[in-house]
């Protein structure tokens, strides 16, 4: 009945929902696994998406860490917190163990190692280094900001550098850096617009500690992107956020190796509506920039939207249509409060 190309967040939740509920689904991931990655933070309506989908609280619980509060430093005026609304910080790998072990304990079936290269949209079929691969009547591209599928169905929306790359740390054993535990500190350098040139994040406990900065510079080439040496980048990250200076040596210290990305969106404006038998669903329609905060949370609330129309007979395009307004009146919601702010 459904076939779906990727096997990430989005993926991964939707055909482990599907699955439970005994609707035959595929899943064609490219990885050997279930994806690796940095690291990410699920607020509390991710939560709840998830777990009314029927994944376990306790399973979640035992993969992530409780993030108590946010905290800003770097801005205008004292530094300003707040409640944490129920967020959790995960390893992305820690994360996929878990929903890939969702989906496979349902009756869904994953094809890991089979990249889908080839989506004929009008058709509804797709291949995979030119061999035809089985494809339902409804194709649902979890595929990622570099989505195939994306590319056949709308060429020319493509994903767009957002002016900032983003590295990503985890240290070989918890450090304390002098900081409050279990909050997602941020430091941040703004520009004349008020926008920050640099921002310096972490967060730290008893059993990790993690962190990341996002730069603004030119994008990377694709030499430089991925899992890069620590050396590599220690002195870019420390004259980022000369403020912070004590905080992050300590960090840096302890840590062998980052993840290194630039940060890119794809565009809503102008999208083809969505329509049968290819759905594009997560980054692969509306990929936003990790500033953000919501990429994971957005990816997983289609993947419950998609969900529901499926199994209730509705109608999955006119729910990606909906969730298309609800992002886009999110985002212009933040984008008020920031101008506000500034």
């Amino acid at each position: 009945m459904v076939t779906i190309i990727g096997g990430g967040i989005a993926g991964a939740v939707l055909a482990g929902a599907l699955g439970r509920a005994e609707r035959p689904v595929t899943v064609y991931e490219s990885q050997p696994t279930g994806g690796a990655g940095a690291f990410l933070v699920l607020d509390g309506r991710a939560h709840t998406a998830l777990v009314e989908l029927g994944v376990s609280a306790d399973r979640l619980h035992a993969a992530s860490h409780p993030v108590e509060a946010l905290r800003a430093d770097g801005v205008s005026g004292p530094a300003r917190g707040n409640s944490a609304a129920q967020r959790r910080l995960y390893l992305r790998a820690e994360l996929m163990r878990v929903l890939t072990e969702f989906a496979t304990d349902s009756s869904a079936v994953l094809r890991f190692g089979t990249p889908i290269t080839e989506v004929d949209c009008t058709a509804g079929t797709l291949g995979s280094g030119g061999r035809p691969v089985p494809a339902d009547e409804l194709i649902v591209a979890a595929d990622g900001i570099d989505s195939v599928a994306r590319r056949a169905l709308e060429p020319g929306r493509t994903a767009e550098y957002a002016g900032q790359i983003v590295i990503y740390g985890v240290t070989r054993q918890p450090v304390r850096p002098g900081t409050d535990p279990a909050v997602l500190h941020f430091d941040r350098t703004l520009g004349p617009d008020g926008r920050p040139l640099t921002t310096f994040g972490h967060l730290w406990n008893d059993t990790v500690s993690v962190w990341f900065t996002r730069l603004t510079r030119p994008p990377l080439d694709r030499q430089h992107k991925g899992a890069q040496p620590m050396d590599q980048w220690t002195d870019a990250v420390l004259a980022a956020s000369p403020a912070v200076r004590d905080v992050i040596e300590p960090l840096l210290a302890h840590t062998d190796s980052v993840h290194v990305s630039n940060a890119r969106t794809v565009p809503l404006a102008g999208a083809r509506a969505p329509q049968h038998p290819v759905l594009l669903c997560g980054d692969a329609d509306h990929a936003i920039t990790p500033a953000a905060g919501v990429g994971a949370r957005d990816a997983i609330e289609d993947a419950a939207a998609l969900y529901e129309a499926i199994v209730s007979g509705g109608a999955p395009a006119a729910a990606m249509a909906e969730r298309r307004q609800r992002i886009l009146a999110e985002r212009e919601r933040a984008a008020q409060i920031f101008r506000a702010a500034t």
